[in-house]
């Protein structure tokens, strides 16, 4: 770096060669010092103003200040979305290749005014992320699952999969953890919904959260879990761990990816059946989404009541369905009224979480599964989402309420000790009450 001229003359690829001989000797810097955490920020302050000193570099103060926080960003943070990472607002960060970043802000989907210099420094922040959690991706492993230290999850993809560039998808978590009152005044569910859940968490039902992709499972996962006493031991299984269970007694698995020989490869459904052999009181699985799902069933029927889970699916009955072909993935030749019978007997409810077209997150059915009528699992709403109506900008309008129709699980919660008042479950108008399906 030589240059001498007026700051006009610098060009966009001057200015991205300088950043990369920045970070590349700072780099070195900071590995051949050992510099401690603390210091860092420091250390790379002073060397970056002995470095334009050096080459003789003429910058605007602000141009160089831009130059300062994007360096410390490449080298202690995750580059440009280190500014999207910090903003508490957004809640989902969708890297397009180098040029197009997108981000979710409170519901709604707009382009991020930031991009990478090139795919080259979106593989080195996908590398950033994977590398201390023992993944790669590369081009004959180009997909890879990882998460950030504060628990947020991240997808990556390469070339040759991913065309236009590399991709990276980042579903943040809030850094205080939601809570029942939180969701209650969001408007995803109501006191009512919230005292039944409760009760069917701690009376040890098995439950399935339903929904579709962003739409807000995990979060509800969470907060569910909460209720789960202190004195039970919990084991959770994920793809990559991101579940903020609060209780003290809590053992975390994740998968392990395959090695670069394709073995030794460590699946959810290796992990559930382990799982059986660690004296649990709840397993709690992220999501299933395969073979995996007959394990958990069987574990459901055989004494670990109290499971929790989420599964991809738009309604009740399509969670059944999708539970359905995820059982016969497991490869045993079940007969379909064998599964359902399993399903039936295994699961108690199912909380329908939903991302409404204007972006709201909210429970829109509580199911009972309530046995089998021939071949067909019976599914009854114990509360369910109304739209009334969508406001002039957009915002849709509903009403959260119960049915009218008590679940035939209530005298499990009665032996359990949950008596429920009558007001849970009241509907108003009798016209209003739907029939069993």
């Amino acid at each position: 770096m030589n240059a001498q001229g007026a700051p006009q003359r610098l060009t966009g690829q001057d200015l991205i060669r300088l950043k990369k001989f920045l970070s590349d000797n700072l780099m070195r810097a900071l590995e051949m010092e050992s510099v401690p955490a603390a210091q860092r920020t420091t250390f790379i302050q002073q060397n970056i103003t002995k470095i334009f000193e050096q080459t003789q570099v003429k910058l605007p103060e602000d141009v160089k200040k831009e130059i300062f926080k994007q360096t410390l960003n490449d080298l202690l943070g995750f580059g440009p979305l280190q500014p999207l990472l910090d903003d508490p607002d957004i809640t989902e960060i969708m890297v397009n290749g180098p040029k197009k970043v997108f981000i979710e802000k409170k519901g709604q989907l707009s382009r991020a005014n930031i991009s990478f210099d090139d795919d080259d420094h979106v593989v080195r922040i996908i590398d950033r992320i994977i590398l201390p959690l023992g993944r790669r991706v590369d081009y004959d492993s180009p997909t890879v699952d990882a998460r950030l230290p504060d628990g947020s999850r991240v997808n990556a993809v390469v070339r040759p999969v991913a065309i236009d560039g590399p991709s990276i998808t980042i579903r943040k978590f809030r850094k205080d953890r939601l809570q029942v009152p939180d969701l209650i005044n969001f408007g995803s569910l109501t006191q009512q919904m919230a005292s039944f859940l409760e009760a069917c968490v701690k009376a040890h039902f098995n439950i399935v959260i339903s929904g579709g992709t962003g739409s807000g499972k995990t979060t509800l996962l969470n907060v569910l879990s909460g209720f789960i006493p202190e004195n039970e031991r919990i084991i959770t299984i994920e793809d990559a761990a991101e579940l903020q269970l609060q209780q003290d007694h809590v053992m975390r698995m994740e998968t392990k990816a395959a090695n670069t020989d394709g073995m030794h490869a460590v699946t959810i459904r290796d992990l559930v059946k382990n799982s059986l052999r660690m004296r649990p009181d709840r397993i709690v699985v992220g999501e299933v989404r395969g073979g995996e799902a007959l394990d958990m069933l069987q574990a459901m029927n055989t004494g670990h009541d109290g499971s929790l889970t989420t599964v991809h699916a738009n309604s009740p009955r399509d969670a059944i369905s999708r539970m359905e072909t995820l059982v016969l993935m497991a490869g045993m030749d079940l007969p379909l009224k064998v599964v359902r019978q399993q399903i039936s007997s295994a699961i108690d409810l199912i909380v329908q979480q939903s991302r409404l077209k204007d972006g709201q997150r909210k429970v829109t059915a509580i199911t009972e599964v309530a046995g089998m009528e021939g071949d067909v699992v019976v599914l009854t709403d114990i509360f369910k989402f109304n739209q009334t109506g969508v406001t002039q900008d957009g915002k849709i309008q509903g009403e959260l309420k119960p049915t009218g129709i008590r679940p035939l699980f209530t005298p499990r919660l009665e032996a359990a000790g949950y008596k429920l008042g009558a007001e849970i479950f009241m509907a108003g108008k009798p016209s209003d009450l739907p029939t069993r399906r």
